[in-house]
């Protein structure tokens, strides 16, 4: 067992790569083979960092990974059965990146009138019908069942079904990034006009917190499924929504933010649901902590969980803060980290360690109980003389025909990302590591301890770990030429190789 008196000794030395040790050895194809030794240089040429993590730390234990649904799901839900299971066991499989955790997006729905021009997979159906005859902006009725259409949205539906028959215990949650168009001041999803103003009608908020309560119940019913929270607004404090925009997204100032909590949570009320809500789901800290600062106590109350995206970092320990000090469970519910203008690639490391480095950042500064990937499926995007991006985990070309092939494209990023998931499991302690490029976290018994490490750089370190009683157990690589690839070990010291992620799993007596 592990106590909380007991600290971790890690010293890291960053070794100069010499011919020989720059050679590192190709991928492991059969049993797994002690780490490759790396000739050091004199300890003078390198650098020496001492980590002292203490085992025990405040916060909830770690809920798990997982992505939000949207977009990718409204297009891969309606592929072939081979196609779509093959994706499912890529995410929610336990021989693929485990994950316990989704997000369904409940959508707002555009007008039947609206020509198409969401970008692709980003319509998500509402489940509202408006009857032929209304033309009147006050036409629904939310009790007339007349008015509801519970087929729609087949594909994303598809995954909450394909999930809860491979994780155990999935943790659902519900999120809406815009009001239904009839409920808007512009008539689209979109947003308003200018980013700045907010988009839902003035008194809208008892009908479309109606609207979202009773989405959630009826998907419980027809899915036998729970959702654990429901998260109202969508990066709200924000400019990013405009009407002329490709996806759905709507401003709301803090005091709309605020009302809309309080009618969400009426509704919930009033539907019998135990569902909490999540907010403000704020695209980055800085405007989470301004969000937070203006809702009143009444509405901070009412808040079962803290969402925030991590597209900026700036004041993350304050959200950690505002957490700790209100006692609500902390996510990290929105991000991914493609380096800005680095060209697609399927072999290229660069945005994977990026993404990695950010992993590590989010979970030592944020100390979340989750972490939410956002769209595991990007559409390919380096063609046309177009050199792409590298959003997403996996790429396919979710423009094809439905009926179409659909390769299946597994990035750098899903190996990095398998290097975190498949080893900080539900249940885990995040324990605190002095080390900018370490996170580590303690199992439920404290028998089992991992380290990921992430080495961005050209020249190998060697991580040399002083643990009493504590052996290694493995050793995991995820490189240009490993892919979460086990290249065992043993002792009190590994080598983290350049341009790599390297976890560590220790035995702990």
């Amino acid at each position: 067992m592990i106590h909380s008196t007991r600290r971790i000794g890690i010293t890291i030395l960053a070794l100069v790569a010499t011919p020989s040790s720059a050679r590192i050895a190709p991928p492991v194809q059969a049993p797994p083979i002690q780490a490759p030794a790396i000739r050091a240089a004199p300890v003078q040429d390198g650098v020496a960092i001492t980590l002292r993590p203490a085992i025990d730390r405040p916060g909830t234990e770690f809920e798990g990974w997982g992505t939000a649904l949207a977009w990718f799901a409204n297009v891969t839900g309606g592929y072939p059965d081979a196609t779509r299971e093959r994706l499912a066991d890529l995410f929610y499989g336990k021989q693929g990146l485990g994950w316990t955790i989704a997000r369904y997006n409940i959508g707002g729905g555009n007008a039947a009138t609206t020509l198409p021009y969401l970008r692709t997979g980003a319509a998500v159906p509402g489940f509202w019908r408006q009857p032929a005859a209304a033309v009147a902006s006050d036409w629904w009725r939310p009790e007339d069942p007349a008015m509801w259409d519970w087929s729609a949205d087949a594909n994303q539906r598809w995954w909450l079904d394909a999930i809860k028959h491979r994780v155990a215990a999935p943790i659902f949650e519900a999120f809406s990034n815009s009001p239904p168009a009839f409920m808007t001041v512009s008539g689209r999803v979109s947003g308003a006009v200018k980013g700045t103003d907010d988009n839902l009608r003035p008194g809208q908020e008892r009908p479309f917190s109606t609207y979202l309560a009773r989405v959630v119940g009826e998907l419980e019913r027809r899915h036998q499924i729970r959702f654990r929270t429901l998260s109202p607004v969508n990066e709200p404090n924000t400019d990013y929504w405009f009407a002329a925009n490709t996806q759905e997204g709507a401003h709301w100032s803090p005091a709309r933010q605020a009302t809309m909590i309080d009618a969400t949570a009426a509704a919930l009320d009033a539907a019998g649901l135990d569902t909490a809500i999540a907010a403000p789901d704020e695209t980055n800290a800085h405007l989470f902590v301004a969000d937070w600062a203006a809702y009143p106590p009444a509405t901070r109350a009412r808040i079962g969980q803290l969402n925030v995206h991590s597209y900026g970092t700036v004041h993350q320990t304050a959200v950690r803060d505002i957490a700790r000090a209100a006692n609500i469970r902390l996510w990290m519910s929105e991000d991914d980290t493609p380096l800005d203008k680095d060209p697609e690639s399927f072999v290229d490391m660069a945005s994977g360690l990026a993404f990695g480095e950010h992993v590590v950042q989010d979970l030592k500064r944020l100390e979340p109980a989750a972490w939410v990937f956002w769209q595991a499926v990007e559409n390919f995007s380096g063609k046309d003389g177009k050199p792409g991006s590298n959003w997403g985990l996996v790429k396919m070309d979710l423009n094809a025909a439905p009926a179409a092939p659909h390769p299946i494209q597994i990035t750098p990023k899903y190996w990095v990302m398998a290097s975190f998931s498949r080893y900080l499991r539900p249940g885990y302690r995040l324990v605190p590591v002095d080390d900018a490029d370490t996170i580590g976290a303690s199992s439920p018994d404290g028998r089992t301890l991992i380290l990921v490490h992430v080495n961005g750089g050209s020249i190998a370190r060697r991580l040399t770990i002083a643990l009493p009683n504590a052996r290694v157990r493995d050793v995991v690589v995820t490189d240009a030429t490993h892919h979460a690839a086990s290249v065992g070990g043993s002792g009190a010291a590994t080598i983290a190789r350049p341009r790599s992620v390297t976890t560590i799993l220790l035995d702990v007596k």
